[in-house]
């Protein structure tokens, strides 16, 4: 039985049925009763989604740059593989560079999280938002806390990502049709910049430097293998692609397991060109950027441009969306520079959004649930060899068995992935996030979790 129209119709009057009846926290609003959640892809999008040889309804990957101020959503194509598909400048982020450690230190979160459809929020006062998820299991290991951290519209922050109405609008609606397409869940990488050897060299002494070697070993298995990397915690550190005979528990030992063969050793080959490079570019004499900048948080340069050029105190509309007339662009640093100096406008850079670009709302997980397998991968050996942001020619390679957290050798060499990094130190600073919910210790490893008391997911249990 095909339900996608039943789930369509129900989705568009519980929706409206929940806004009105719901007096939700302070970030809640009544949106979804504008149709808002319910916006299709516009029809530039769905040529470009055909023309990048993938389905409209097929899994996303989401991965943030802070110091870039960029969000990039992946879309897998017919070959089983994430492709990019747009990069979407950040209009405002707060913080510095670095993991969320507390509640009210302003921080947006760094690291691995998963998105269900209980975490998407139709009525949002920022137009509309997607929960990040924080805390999650590593977060919560680690004694870190604040809630509801979210990408949203808009293009003011505490703690989140905000993205203008025009772009989370295009970014949620390719999460709703992700969603109908059958994927559970899609995953956010959320990285204080992009985790090259120059950044990498520059950010040398940032005392953050060992949680983002931690976290550089997830995104050299994306890298690689163009494909989502399945993320575990153990003995409080992330692993990725570990697949083990026994459970992984995120404050205990970590059981016996093993990578396979294959991504191991194309991620040990990369980390090792990375570390060289890095020594190569510290020994010339790259700079070290200063661990706190003074500055919170940052703004893509395409819309910091767009407010120095015209002022703050009124609606300036780009080409990458709205930026409303209540925006406070990050002030100058101690150096002279402002947030996100070294952001660079893609060449993918997504243009304004219409009214027709997408968002919508998310008890339709109940409706799927165990009526819909996951996404099947590909069994393809081949890895990608430095792959450029914007291709997609790797696949996963099929697993070898469990054993010690070193792998067997590849190709008569010996492969065994880098050891994660201690969690970093705790950092402090002022101000407060957006809402305060309950987390839910109901989780899967490395997962964010469920959706807490009155959260979206909640809102239509009638539906279930």
């Amino acid at each position: 039985m095909n339900r996608q129209p039943l789930v369509r119709s129900l989705l568009a009057a519980g929706a409206i049925s929940a806004a009105v009846a719901l007096a939700g926290c302070d970030t809640d609003g009544t949106s979804a009763v504008n149709g808002r959640h319910m916006q299709p892809l516009s029809d530039r999008l769905l040529a470009d989604i055909e023309t990048k040889n993938m389905a409209k309804e097929s899994p996303i990957l989401v991965r943030i740059f802070k110091e870039e101020s960029e969000l990039e959503v992946w879309k897998e194509d017919k070959t089983g593989h994430f492709a990019l598909l747009r990069t979407y400048p950040i209009c405002r982020w707060s913080g510095e560079l670095g993991p969320k450690i507390k509640q009210g230190d302003r921080q947006a979160p760094e690291g691995f999280y998963t998105i269900t459809p209980s975490l998407m929020n139709p009525n949002s006062n920022y137009y509309l938002a997607i929960n990040t998820g924080f805390p999650n299991t590593y977060d919560r290991a680690n004694d870190r806390t604040g809630q509801f951290l979210m990408i949203h519209g808009d293009c003011s922050s505490a703690g989140c990502y905000a993205m203008t109405d025009e772009q989370i609008a295009e970014i949620y609606a390719l999460a709703r049709e992700s969603f109908f397409g059958g994927q559970k869940s899609f995953q956010i990488q959320a990285y204080p910049f992009r985790m090259t050897p120059l950044n990498m060299a520059r950010h040398r002494n940032s005392p953050h430097t060992a949680f983002w070697k931690m976290i550089k070993q997830g995104y050299d298995h994306f890298e690689v293998t163009r494909m989502e990397p399945k993320v575990d915690v153990c003995e409080k550190h992330y692993v990725f692609n570990a697949e083990a005979r026994g459970k992984f528990v995120a404050t205990e030992k970590c059981p016996a397991y093993r990578v396979p063969q294959a991504i191991a050793a194309a991620v040990q080959d990369k980390q090792r060109r990375d570390e060289s490079q890095t020594a190569d570019l510290i020994d010339r004499g790259t700079p070290a950027s200063p661990a706190r900048t003074g500055v919170d948080g940052g703004m893509n340069r395409t819309f910091l441009s767009a407010v120095r050029s015209q002022g703050p105190g009124a609606t300036i509309h780009t080409a990458s969306g709205t930026i409303p007339p209540h925006v406070n662009p990050p002030a100058e640093a101690r150096d002279g520079t402002t947030g996100s100096t070294f952001s660079l406008a893609s060449t993918d850079q997504v243009q304004v959004a219409s009214a027709n670009s997408g968002g919508f709302g998310s008890f339709f997980s109940n409706l799927f649930g165990p009526k819909r397998e996951p996404q099947s991968q590909s069994s393809d050996p081949r890895i990608a060899q430095a792959p450029s942001p914007a291709k997609s020619q790797s696949a996963k390679p099929a697993a070898t068995t469990a054993a010690k957290p070193e792998t067997q050798p590849a190709d008569s060499k010996k492969v065994a992935l880098a050891k994660p990094q201690p969690a970093p130190a705790r950092q402090e600073a002022p101000a407060a996030e957006d809402a305060k919910p309950a987390s839910s210790p109901n989780l899967l490893s490395g997962a964010a979790p469920t959706v807490p008391a009155g959260g979206f997911e909640n809102r239509f249990g009638a539906w279930r």
